[in-house]
């Protein structure tokens, strides 16, 4: 397809950029996020799945930087998903400061502005752009993308390390309390029974809806058939279309089967002979890079065993997760509740979305640990997710887990994550911090 006719392009434009710098400023749910948003001279990259509310949360810093002070008409904002603009060229894109500077007289004196570009990795050539705006000062650059490996590759060679990611995942669970208008404990290890039972009711539903936006006030017919769309889109936009992926079938087996198993090992040469026993033909190395592809929207998340041996490490299966809890009962066959899935998901998701490195331990005595976390400031944690871990049985293997590789791991903190507070075993080790899955999230949420 020949890029599109520049008076085409340049109407979309100067429309987008027309209704960016009038009227009121969207609305939404404001959404967490650890760390830093912004760094001088660094170009902020929205990156997440589709539909996850990277769009809102532009929206979100444009208010904010409104809000302190910035003059309205100085936070333009255009989506590059316009038909109109399919397949421009970007050497257009200059035309933006132009008409921008024709619709902004002097807003340079003004202040600095605050360019968001939604889904500009549409265009080709984007980052030279970028990196000009930047090159020529008096400017604030926020990008969004659907794919982590398209975005970082060109942010780390094309802007020169000048790039700073920013992941937004679908609604964690204080996030989802707030959209619903629900109450938020300002303590959730201090509650009453009535509100504690409040509280285990909405993280129950928040664990089988997922945190996709418009999903939230769905009934569940309707909710499964837009996250089936979700997916759809994904694989069709973000893997089939943009890495050119010949073997459709192959790629629905593999996305099928990783949403519909949460949690467990994954194995390219397994599950390449599962294919070739139902006479699909596909090589190893296209599973391995299918694989990839679904990481790099983000429709999943991946678990590497910890392991000082890189050949170890990548020998050894990974655990696959879905980066949204509504999509395990879509793709699940089995018929078996899914809860125990959903919360380990969830738990992944939410150390993901603090920023932590994350890998799955086993130990020499074969006992596993679901997951290793590493906090941006160093600390360490041991992490068991069980959803009911009364049984004797079962608290006597996820402890025993715990302090083998506690051994492994001195400095690390073990932790057992529970779905409820009843649900904790018995007898705690000294050395092990029991905790409710919704009270450690909304410990976040508090500052604990």
């Amino acid at each position: 397809m020949s890029p599109a006719g520049p008076g085409i392009v340049r109407e979309a434009l100067a429309d987008a950029l027309a209704a960016s710098l009038e009227g009121p400023l969207p609305q939404g749910t404001d959404r967490r996020v650890a760390g830093a948003v912004r760094l001088p001279g660094k170009v902020t990259s929205v990156l997440g799945v589709r539909r996850a509310g990277k769009t809102t949360f532009v929206h979100q810093l444009r208010r904010e930087r409104v809000a302190a002070g910035l003059r309205r008409e100085l936070v333009p904002y255009v989506n590059f998903e316009d038909e109109r603009l399919a397949q421009m060229d970007a050497s257009q894109l200059g035309f933006l400061v132009e008409e921008f500077g024709r619709r902004v007289p002097g807003a340079s004196a003004k202040g600095p502005v605050l360019w968001c570009f939604d889904e500009i990795q549409m265009v080709s050539g984007w980052e030279r752009f970028v990196r000009r705006l930047l090159d020529a000062g008096g400017a604030e650059v926020v990008v969004t993308g659907s794919s982590a490996a398209l975005l970082s590759r060109e942010i780390g060679t094309a802007l020169r390390g000048r790039g700073w990611a920013v992941p937004i995942y679908p609604f964690g669970f204080e996030e989802a309390l707030v959209h619903r208008g629900a109450d938020m404990p300002s303590d959730a290890s201090q509650l009453s029974a009535a509100a504690r039972g409040h509280v285990e009711h909405e993280f129950l539903r928040w664990l089988e809806v997922g945190g996709f936006p418009e999903a939230q006030p769905l009934d569940v017919a309707s909710r499964r058939q837009l996250l089936r769309d979700y997916v759809d889109v994904a694989m069709l936009r973000d893997v089939v279309e943009r890495h050119g992926v010949a073997n459709v079938t192959g790629l629905r087996w593999l996305v099928r089967h990783v949403l519909g198993s949460s949690g467990s090992l994954f194995s390219v040469e397994k599950f390449h002979r599962t294919l070739k026993s139902h006479g699909l033909a596909i090589s190893r190395d296209t599973l391995h890079q299918l694989l990839a592809h679904l990481e790099d929207c983000f429709l999943v998340r991946t678990v590497w065993m910890e392991s000082d041996s890189e050949r170890q490490r990548m020998v050894n299966p990974r655990k696959v997760y879905p980066v949204d809890t509504g999509l395990i009962p879509v793709f699940d066959r089995t018929g078996r509740a899914n809860v125990g899935h959903a919360l380990e998901a969830a738990v992944l998701v939410e150390l993901e979305r603090r920023r932590c490195e994350v890998t799955y331990v086993r130990t020499a005595e074969g006992y596993e640990v679901d997951f290793l976390a590493r906090e941006p400031g160093g600390a360490m944690h041991l992490i068991q997710v069980a959803a009911d871990a009364t049984d004797p049985d079962t608290a006597a293997r996820e402890l025993r887990a715990l302090a083998e590789a506690g051994r492994r791991f001195k400095r690390a903190k073990r932790w057992l994550l529970t779905l409820t507070r009843d649900a904790a075993p018995a007898e705690i080790p000294s050395d092990v911090t029991v905790w409710p899955v919704y009270q450690w999230m909304l410990s976040a949420a508090s500052g604990d």
